[in-house]
C-alpha cells in the first residue's frame, strides 16, 4: 500500500517534517511510503497512490489518481477538495479540526481578552511612553469584565465546542447556533438557535465567534445587515475563514462606531494587501493566521493520523470522516 505525503506551504511549520514519514514507516512497516516538498511531476506518484495525506489537490490530479481511497487533510478547513470529482467518488476524505480545536480556542478566549481590557491600546500607548489611563477609560469602549458577558458562537465544532467550555468556565453566558439544532446542546452553552436565528443571537451577544466551516451559506454571513443586529458595544471575533466576512461592511461598521471592534485571525486575501483599509481601524486586533500554530503541530497530526493508519489497515471505521456532500 502506497501513501503519499506532499505538502508546498510557504511557513515552515505547515509542511510535514522529514522525522512523520520515517516514523510511520518504523510503525508500519507493510507501508511504501513517499514524502514530498513539492508537487513537481506529483502525477506520476499519483498514480499507484492509495492514501495520501496533503493540503489540497486539483481535480486533475485526483483523476490521474486512480487508485486512491483515502484523503487525510492536515487541516480543518475542506473546502478546497470540494469539487464535484472527488465528492461523488468513493474516496474517504478526513480532517484535522480535533488537531486545531484546542489551540485556536485558546487563541480565542486571549482575543476576547485584549478585546475586553485593550490591551493592543496598551501596548501602543508603552511604546510611545505615553501613561494613557485616562484615555484607555474615556476615548471608545470601556474596558469590560468578562464574566456576565454573553458569546455568541457561530459554529459548534471542535473549536466552539472548547470555547464554550473555557468561556462558560470564566462566568461568561454561551449561546450558539448551529445548523442542526437537534443535535442538541453542547457543554458550556446555555441556549442553541438556528441558522435561521443568527439574528437573535447577534442581538445578545457581547463577543460574536464565528468558527463556523466555509460553505455556500456562510459565505459573506457577516455581512452590513448582520452588523447592524449587533450591539454597539459588542466585539466580532473571526478564526473560520476570512470569505465569511464581508471585509468593507466590517470596515464601515467599525468606522461609524456600529459595533465596537473586531479581532481577525483569518482573511479574504492572504498575506493581507499593504494597502487593505482594515490595517488602520483602531478597534480592529490583526493577528495574521497564527490561531492554529503550535510546537505541538505534528505530534498532533501524527498521534491522529497514525490511529486512523491503524484503522484503515485494520478495516476499521476512520476517525474524522468529512461528510463530502455538507461540506465538514
Amino acid at each position: 500500500m502506497k501513501l503519499l505525503i506532499v505538502i508546498q506551504h510557504r511557513l515552515a511549520l505547515w509542511n510535514a517534517p522529514a522525522w512523520f514519514g520515517e516514523k510511520l514507516g518504523q510503525e508500519f512497516p507493510g507501508l511504501e511510503i513517499v514524502q514530498r516538498s513539492n508537487y513537481d511531476g506529483i502525477e506520476a506518484e499519483l498514480r499507484d497512490t492509495e492514501v495520501i495525506f496533503t493540503i489540497s489537490l486539483r481535480p486533475t490530479q485526483f483523476t490521474a489518481a486512480s487508485q486512491l481511497r483515502w484523503i487525510h487533510a492536515p487541516t480543518a478547513a475542506v473546502h478546497q477538495f470540494m469539487f464535484p470529482e472527488l465528492i461523488q467518488s468513493q474516496v474517504v476524505l478526513t480532517n484535522s479540526t480535533e488537531v486545531h480545536g484546542p489551540v485556536v480556542a485558546e487563541h480565542v478566549m486571549a482575543l476576547i481578552f485584549a478585546l475586553a481590557k485593550k490591551i493592543p491600546q496598551a501596548a501602543l500607548l508603552q511604546r510611545e511612553k505615553v501613561w494613557g489611563q485616562e484615555s484607555m477609560w474615556n476615548e471608545g469602549q470601556h474596558l469590560r469584565e468578562i464574566a456576565g458577558a454573553t458569546l455568541g458562537l457561530i459554529g459548534v465544532g471542535s473549536i466552539g465546542r472548547r470555547v464554550a467550555q473555557m468561556a462558560s468556565g470564566l462566568g461568561m453566558k454561551v449561546i450558539a447556533v448551529r445548523e442542526h439544532v437537534q443535535k442538541g446542546t453542547p457543554q458550556g452553552v446555555q441556549a442553541v438557535y438556528s441558522a435561521a436565528e443568527l439574528d437573535r443571537l447577534l442581538a445578545q451577544s457581547d463577543f460574536v465567534v464565528l468558527a463556523a466551516p466555509l460553505l455556500a451559506t456562510t459565505q459573506r454571513l457577516m455581512n452590513a445587515e448582520r452588523f447592524a443586529q449587533m450591539k454597539p458595544d459588542a466585539f466580532l471575533i473571526n478564526v473560520g475563514r476570512g470569505p465569511q466576512v464581508d471585509e468593507a461592511a466590517l470596515a464601515e461598521a467599525i468606522r461609524k462606531r456600529q459595533i465596537a471592534g473586531a479581532a481577525l485571525d483569518v482573511f479574504d486575501q492572504e498575506p493581507l494587501p499593504a494597502d487593505s483599509p482594515l490595517w488602520d481601524l483602531d478597534t480592529l486586533l490583526i493577528t495574521p493566521h497564527t490561531a492554529g500554530l503550535t510546537e505541538k503541530l505534528w505530534q498532533r497530526h501524527y498521534d491522529l493520523f497514525s490511529e486512523n493508519v491503524r484503522r484503515y489497515m485494520a478495516h476499521q471505521p476512520l476517525q474524522s470522516v468529512v461528510n463530502k456532500h455538507a461540506g465538514y
